[in-house]
């Protein structure tokens, strides 16, 4: 992740090894990069080794092979929770004031909580921790970060994550220096592509549009793209076919690449189509989201898309 990190990002990176303060605020487009460059970050102020030529960590070291088997002491990474506390999946996201004190987890939810976790003096050089999805910070749980972003114990590193900084608390953006983590360009992306050991793919490539988060799993973005064109190519052949691959469709919808795909799949068609069958689309992430019944929900989706591509 961090070799990727700088490939496609490597000016970020020669930026970030030269910083001095205690927070960063990274932000830029889903998928983009963000969370390989806080890794990043976090084996640069940990590296005792050998630096890259964009400030890179050298990979060798004993922080930094830690760091690729996902085991460093010194990292802490806080997210808002993906489901409830009764296996669902949230509703809303949002990091509760749980996540950075121990005493007010009240159902147990996390593992470390950030006051504990800095409490403790760094194994390597420096602790980090990595708030991925910083717009997500409620007010307490903001305001609860201050004291350790203004002083923090050990000299700790605060990267914060967002999608967008205005959505992030002011105290906490006031207080980071921000940084943007901009799309690779194609050919980049191609070249970490086959770095990692994938056969080219040019469809893959456009649809990941200099996101590097993309390339993170191939074969689950390729699976959604090709469930996307079944789908669009069933929905014209007749309202039964498409109906049963409304059905099989159901069984393999993954939330964070289906729709997306989905939508990759619209783009030749026109814009008014394209809209009406975003719309159908927003309907049934909400109807999911809302525990409505997934079968019923999936062939009304169908019908709307029938519809907005003229076909009713």
């Amino acid at each position: 992740m961090t070799a990727q990190a700088a490939l496609l990002h490597g000016p970020v990176l020669e930026q970030t090894g030269l910083f001095g303060g205690n927070a960063l605020l990274l932000t830029g487009p889903a998928r983009v990069g963000k969370l390989a460059v806080a890794w990043a970050v976090a084996a640069q102020f940990n590296c005792s080794g050998i630096r890259g030529m964009s400030g890179e960590a050298c990979g060798q070291c004993p922080s930094c092979r830690m760091l690729a088997a996902g085991t460093h002491p010194d990292l802490l990474t806080v997210e808002p929770r993906a489901t409830t506390s009764t296996g669902k999946t949230a509703r809303r996201k949002i990091i509760p004031i749980g996540a950075i004190l121990d005493n007010r987890d009240d159902k147990n939810e996390y593992d470390i909580h950030v006051y504990e976790f800095l409490e403790v003096r760094p194994t390597f050089r420096r602790r980090v921790v990595i708030v991925n999805g910083a717009e997500y910070l409620g007010n307490t749980a903001g305001n609860a970060l201050l004291k350790l972003v203004e002083e923090p114990p050990h000299g700790a590193l605060f990267v914060f994550l967002a999608e967008d900084a205005r959505a992030v608390l002011p105290t906490i953006a006031s207080r980071s220096a921000r940084l943007s983590v901009s799309p690779a360009p194609d050919q980049a992306m191609a070249f970490a592509l086959a770095k990692a050991g994938h056969d080219p793919d040019p469809e893959l490539v456009a649809f990941a549009a200099g996101r590097a988060g993309v390339l993170a799993d191939p074969d689950t973005v390729r699976s959604a793209l090709a469930d996307a064109r079944e789908l669009d190519q069933a929905i014209g052949t007749g309202l039964l076919t498409a109906l049963e691959a409304a059905e099989s469709l159901e069984k393999r919808f993954d939330p964070a690449w289906h729709p997306e795909a989905l939508r990759f799949v619209w783009q030749p068609r026109p814009p008014a189509q394209r809209a009406r069958a975003d719309t159908a689309l927003d309907a049934l992430q909400a109807a999911l989201e809302a525990y409505a019944s997934p079968s019923l929900s999936f062939q009304v989706f169908v019908l709307g898309l029938r519809d907005a591509f003229g076909l009713v």
